[in-house]
């Protein structure tokens, strides 16, 4: 049996919300020990839980809006087509995927205020193995989307 996606992520944040309670637990108990080691140990075990709970949020409104934007994109009929040839193991073949790259960057520089030219561009450095710029080029879409 297999999880869908959303399912996933549900599972996994639950897991890191109760792990992350455990974890701050475990700090207030340092703390509450009195000893000066203790005490900084304990803020510092603190501090974990919640930078933790800030990156799981950030990457979930990440999550949301770049599936807001697929949907949107999707009913005006303005998603590239998955189109491109593949290895026989799955993978899409670099040559294609670097082709079609190259003419969604010409699109994104021709009209760099339009959010779809970055959403495609996103999906073509994703096409392209580049997921660090495949982020920063959906978060361009979704800064371009809600201004």
């Amino acid at each position: 049996m297999s999880l869908s996606p959303k399912k996933a992520v549900a599972v996994i944040a639950v897991v890191f919300i109760a792990y992350a309670g455990l974890l701050g637990w475990r700090g207030v108990l340092l703390i509450g020990t009195g000893d000066p080691v203790a005490i900084g140990l304990g803020a510092a075990v603190l501090v974990i839980p919640i930078v933790g709970l800030y990156l799981v949020w950030r990457e979930l409104q990440f999550g949301r809006q770049t599936e807001a934007l697929a949907r949107e994109l999707a009913e005006s009929g303005g998603l590239p087509v998955d189109d491109l040839p593949r290895r026989p193991s799955g993978r899409i073949d670099r040559a294609a995927a670097d082709a079609a790259f190259t003419k969604y960057k010409q699109e994104a520089e021709a009209a760099p205020d339009d959010w779809r030219v970055w959403f495609r561009l996103s999906t073509a450095y994703d096409a392209a193995g580049d997921r660090k710029r495949a982020r920063a080029s959906m978060r361009t879409a979704i800064t371009h989307h809600n201004p």
